[in-house]
């Protein structure tokens, strides 16, 4: 892994690699969507905590972008990834 994940503040998203075959495929998801899909009730929560706690399913979302054309970096959205 080229390194481990971590939180940029300045663009408020959590970037993080996802191995894909052979190649590591760099990726980022925004703050205010992981607490928006998984977290809705939760307040100031620390968005590598829910990360972590989603990091399977991020990861398959990812996958399911590149299967559908996206390119790298990928940017997931709420509509990316599923319901709890």
């Amino acid at each position: 892994m080229p390194q481990p994940p971590f939180f940029h503040e300045a663009s408020r998203t959590v970037r993080f690699w996802v191995q894909v075959n052979t190649q590591w495929i760099g990726a980022s998801i925004g703050k205010e969507t992981l607490h928006y899909r998984y977290r809705p009730d939760g307040r100031d929560e620390d968005p590598m905590d829910t990360y972590q706690s989603y990091s399977e399913a991020i990861g398959a979302a990812v996958r399911r972008r590149l299967a559908q054309g996206a390119r790298e970096p990928v940017m997931l959205r709420e509509f990316d990834l599923p319901a709890t």
